[in-house]
């Protein structure tokens, strides 16, 4: 993590351009933050909620970018709520691999500013950072949508709900839990 000196040589003040980044795949985190790091960001990196926190006590970062599915108790989800709670200015990018409507909106509504399903690379996270508050130019189409992403959507949408439970979701779902192993895998979803 760098720290600017303030112009008087007089002590150290943080970074504007400081980001958090939750993210539990370590290689995914590094490979990231050394590419923010590169567009001048200082990069402080976590991988839970519980983290996060701690190191809110002694940064105020202006952006971040969370994962929505973590290891743990927490998902991304809570750690949006508590990042908006500590500064309600910051702008907060929230990746997944499991994009659904249903976390896409829960997660504005609780105080991201944008949602980008993986892969996103670095030019697509500040890209969203620079479009916070919105394209009214954005091009509105329909979408023709097939089966299989109607069942792929529902899966995720009910893996969600289970807080990704494969049982649980299975029987809600009334497949057999390697049935929807099976699918999950020819996805090869992270």
């Amino acid at each position: 993590m760098s720290n600017e000196i303030d112009d008087n040589g007089g002590g150290i003040t943080p970074s504007i351009r400081t980001l958090i980044l939750i993210e539990d795949d370590a290689a995914f985190a590094r490979t990231l933050g050394r590419s923010f790091e590169r567009r001048g960001y200082t990069v402080i990196t976590t991988n839970s909620l519980e983290g996060a926190l701690l190191l809110l006590e002694s940064h105020s970062p202006a952006y971040a970018v969370v994962d929505l599915k973590l290891d743990g108790e927490a998902s991304g989800l809570a750690c949006v709520q508590a990042l908006h709670k500590h500064d309600s200015d910051m702008l907060i990018v929230v990746l997944t691999g499991y994009a659904s409507i249903a976390t896409a909106v829960e997660a504005v509504k609780l105080g991201a500013c944008h949602y980008l399903a993986k892969p996103s690379n670095t030019d697509d996270i500040e890209a969203a950072f620079n479009n916070a508050e919105g394209n009214i130019a954005t091009e509105i189409r329909g979408r023709a949508t097939s089966i299989k992403t109607l069942e792929w959507e529902r899966i995720h949408e009910t893996l969600a709900e289970t807080d990704f439970n494969i049982s649980e979701t299975a029987r809600r779902l009334g497949m057999h839990r390697r049935t929807l192993a099976r699918k999950l895998a020819k996805q090869q979803v992270k």
